[in-house]
């Protein structure tokens, strides 16, 4: 006859499994339930449910009589949080708690709460994370977090999975262990009312490109885009660089479908065929829109489409001229419809809507009276027109909402111009919790200066944001394109942290709602001035997981490995890629030096030192082979790679050469070695292959005997 513990045992994962059971027809696109999680505890193991799915599962290493536990459950502003504590009885004895989190396969682990100290890092990850700073996992599909406050020592770790809920180990250590489970976490508690991620995916593929505006302004014309395009194609589209976006200049108005699918005279071949040799490069064709209106007499005579004012009159927006009422149907049928229809049926892949600030702010926003009396919410309404145009353009291709922060558009547009006109990374710190979360963000293009090329590029690629340059082609002939080259393509990458680390402009976001006018930036809408200077992108590869730490400003006298997520019981190599120094290798922290000024910034790879000779970093991208190289391992004295090269462009492989190894040879297949030199502890390869594609490299080494 079983025991009464293990009666009780029974009947505790019994009621967990009719719970699972009874909620497993729920599918993962019905919004998750606003309710907090089911808890069952005893025994020492603990279950959190939620939507009919064990969230977490954990075992606390304590006898039950040593600690006490409760719960609560609190909803502020519409927000809910669960909170579930345990307390050590003794405060010189720590609880232990280990288990298992799982989340769907848009999980990720990262920072849900503010650091109490160390300096702001801007941190983003490709793969999932191991960093030690993360202390939650937000599932994007289901909108949750489930987080562990500061009071304990956290560490959770990623498990391999191939397909299936993605599965997360963690250990928590502490006099107190604090669990906190959000659901809703954007749409709620960050007040991102129309974000449903259980309805779309964010756009996973690099955007990287050209755009007209600041190179041309609107003197743009048909022979300088074809010029632009056979220089993007010979120079950089094999870097990665494969959007071409023409921008204002080559429509014959704004507002009826003919001014924009038939151009000016200054595009004579037509929009059809431009695309069709932005293409035959070899690229992508973009294309710039806006959504204004300029026909007051056609507007007078089809007054229904359009927003009006007390008078009954077309209603009249400083930038937007005259609003399309998107709860029109007809409206939208005519006017809108039959523009993206004819763009994308003459191939156009990239599509940059404008003025969405302006038909918000001066068109609906100014004239809630005209949509009070249809009895229609002027943000569907508004949210109708431009669905109206995604629907048009397909999933399949980019839609860029453009300008500044539209946080009604969620799931709508697949990039959003988060700032005003002119390149800041500024914003890639006031909203890097959005980025690849809601939307890819983009910081508007960037122009290739000797004082912003190097740090510009580097900062949009380390965050997974949105490149795109803007200078004339003549430029791309001079040593400052070696900037954008080692930035492209954009990796996909995860936020570390779903708080703003630079919080001044989120926490403004709900005063989007009020505006009526989009003269010029909001408080809202992402900055000009940086306020973060460290820019961390952690590389987790099935071989190897290490940092790339991007430096834009600040006087530091030394880094922490800690405060980037490392241990401070390791040691660490470091080597500076734009200037290609190796600083050495460091236990708890190093010395960055001053920026050298020929690049303005300066880019940190760190890897944890090995007793072999391993790979420090690669010249091609500055993911430092986390791009190019697909495999790589040590074995019987042999570092072997695969890397895939660009032709024609010298590649460099930087290996550790430590006390007792010996180079002996190298050997490559789809490439050739050009030579190797000794820098220290370091030896460089040089290798160049004449054509695109996948080269096998083979170093030897010989081990002295003692």
């Amino acid at each position: 006859m079983p025991s009464r513990s293990k009666c009780k045992i029974i009947v505790f994962f019994g009621v967990i499994l009719f719970f699972i059971s009874a909620f497993q027809c729920l599918g993962q696109q019905d919004p998750p339930p606003d309710t907090a999680s089911t808890v069952f505890f005893a025994n020492n193991e603990l279950v959190l449910i939620y939507e009919g799915h064990a969230i977490l599962r954990a075992h606390v290493t304590l006898a039950e009589d040593k600690y006490r536990w409760n719960s609560l459950v609190e909803r502020k502003n519409g927000a809910l949080s669960q909170v579930i504590v345990f307390t050590s009885e003794d405060w010189n004895t720590k609880l232990i708690m280990a288990g298992e989190i799982t989340g769907s396969r848009e999980s990720f682990p990262c920072e849900a709460d503010r650091r109490p100290r160390g300096p702001d890092v801007v941190r983003h990850s490709y793969g999932l994370s191991n960093s030690l700073l993360n202390r939650a996992l937000y599932d994007r599909n289901r909108d949750w977090v489930l987080s562990f406050d500061y009071y304990a020592d956290v560490r959770i770790t990623p498990v391999l999975s191939s397909g299936g809920p993605l599965r997360f180990q963690f250990e928590a250590k502490g006099n107190e262990i604090i669990i906190r489970f959000r659901p809703h976490y954007y749409q709620k508690h960050r007040r991102l009312e129309y974000f449903e991620p259980w309805t779309y995916s964010v756009w996973k593929k690099p955007v990287v490109g050209w755009c007209s505006w600041f190179a041309y302004f609107r003197d743009i014309s048909e022979s300088n885009v074809k010029h632009v395009a056979d220089v993007l194609s010979e120079k950089l589209l094999p870097f990665g660089y494969e959007y071409l976006q023409i921008d204002d200049g080559y429509q014959r108005g704004q507002g009826l479908p003919e001014l924009w699918l038939q151009p000016n005279e200054k595009f004579p071949g037509g929009l059809q065929s431009l695309s069709d040799y932005i293409h035959s490069k070899g690229l992508k064709s973009g294309i710039w829109t806006n959504v204004a209106f300029d026909q007051a007499e056609y507007a007078k005579e089809h007054r229904k489409w359009f927003v009006l004012d007390s008078d009954n009159n077309p209603a009249i927006g400083n930038w937007i001229n005259l609003s399309i009422d998107g709860s029109e149907k007809g409206a939208i049928d005519t006017l809108v419809r039959p523009i993206y229809q004819g763009l994308r049926e003459m191939g156009w892949d990239y599509f940059k809507v404008d003025a969405l600030r302006h038909l918000r702010y001066e068109g609906y926003n100014s004239n809630p009276a005209y949509f009070k009396r249809k009895n229609i919410d002027r943000v569907e309404a508004y949210r109708q027109l431009v669905m109206g145009i995604r629907q048009e353009i397909g999933r399949g291709n980019y839609m860029l909402g453009c300008w500044g922060i539209r946080p009604e558009l969620a799931g709508i547009i697949d990039g959003c111009r988060i700032g005003d006109d002119g390149f800041s990374y500024a914003g890639l710190a006031q909203y890097n919790s959005f980025n690849n979360v809601v939307w890819r963000n983009d910081p508007d293009h960037i122009e290739l200066s000797l004082k912003e090329a190097y740090r510009s590029t580097m900062v949009t690629s380390l965050t997974g944001s949105v490149l795109m340059l803007t200078d004339k082609p003549d430029r791309y002939g001079t040593n400052v394109i070696e900037a954008a080259k080692r930035a492209s393509p954009v990796l996909f990458t995860l936020p570390g942290q779903i708080f703003d680390v630079d919080p001044s402009r989120s926490e403004m976001l709900e005063g989007a709602g009020a505006e009526v006018s989009g003269s010029g930036p909001r408080p809202f809408d992402a900055g000009y001035v940086p306020r973060c200077e460290l820019y961390l992108l952690e590389i987790n590869k099935d071989y190897e997981n290490w940092m790339m730490l991007g430096r834009t400003g600040g006087d530091y006298k030394k880094i922490s490995f800690s405060d980037l997520g490392l241990s401070q019981e390791k040691e660490y190599f470091v080597f500076e890629f734009w200037s290609k120094r190796w600083l050495g290798s460091f236990s708890k922290e190093f010395n960055p030096g001053k920026i050298d000024t020929q690049f303005n910034c300066q880019l940190f790879c760190i890897r944890q030192k090995m007793p072999h000779p391993q790979l420090i970093a690669t010249s091609r991208h500055i993911s430092c082979g986390g791009y190019e190289i697909k495999s790589i391992s040590w074995e019987d004295s042999v570092l072997r790679g695969e890397s895939s090269l660009v032709g024609g462009d010298p590649y460099d492989i930087y290996i550790t050469e430590p006390e007792g190894y010996t180079y002996l040879n190298i050997a490559c297949q789809g490439a050739e070695a050009t030579g190797t030199e000794s820098k220290g502890m370091l030896r460089v390869f040089h290798l160049v292959s004449r054509s695109r594609g996948a080269v096998s490299w083979q170093i030897d080494f010989e081990k002295r005997k003692k």
